[in-house]
């Protein structure tokens, strides 16, 4: 789970603005400026996981898309990254004579043994209830192969994980940004 939150110098400027315009305002304009910091955060680490992974943008959107948002009493933007083992299906999966090629974290490589299609080559046909799946023989049973991309292992990793920073960092922007409004422009 991705949090972003007070932290840091964060909190002596929330306490110095808790005194000056009281506790109750102060919460509301941290709340806010929490809220439009973790919406951008999330939309930008749901594209990140999704170029990290090598799955499609809107798996990326999908799998960040349940937030809990902040209130003045919790101060806090809580992004739950969802998924488990995502199936090979989903990395642009396609049958090669050696098994089938797919590319999980954008690196393409062949899975031996793995097939989508039935028949015999060259004369290869598509199941349609087999919904363009992977699958291994096991003994005489088809088992549906996985990746090995954990969304919630690949949020907290890597060039998400580093977006997810960058974004959060932007808070103190929007903090400035609500108390100019609040101010009615005696700040500059």
């Amino acid at each position: 789970m991705l949090v972003v939150s007070i932290t840091g110098d964060g909190v002596r400027r929330f306490t110095q603005l808790a005194r000056e315009l009281g506790d109750g305002r102060a919460r509301s304009v941290y709340s806010r400026a929490i809220n439009d910091t973790g919406a951008k955060a999330a939309t930008a680490t749901g594209r990140a996981l999704a170029d990290q992974s090598g799955l499609a943008k809107r798996v990326g959107a999908k799998a960040v898309k349940k937030r809990i948002r902040s209130t003045p009493a919790t101060l806090a933007y809580e992004i739950p990254v969802k998924g488990g083992e995502i199936r090979l299906k989903y990395f642009k999966a396609r049958e090669t004579r050696k098994g089938v090629s797919a590319a999980p974290r954008n690196q393409r490589q062949v899975f031996a043994g793995t097939f989508m299609k039935a028949g015999w080559w060259p004369k290869r046909v598509v199941k349609g209830n087999w919904n363009g799946q992977v699958f291994r023989r096991v003994g005489n049973k088809f088992q549906v192969v996985k990746s090995d991309v954990v969304l919630p292992t690949e949020a907290t990793t890597g060039n998400t994980a580093a977006t997810f920073d960058r974004g959060k960092d932007a808070l103190d922007v929007r903090v400035t940004h609500y108390l100019r409004r609040l101010a009615g422009g005696a700040l500059s």
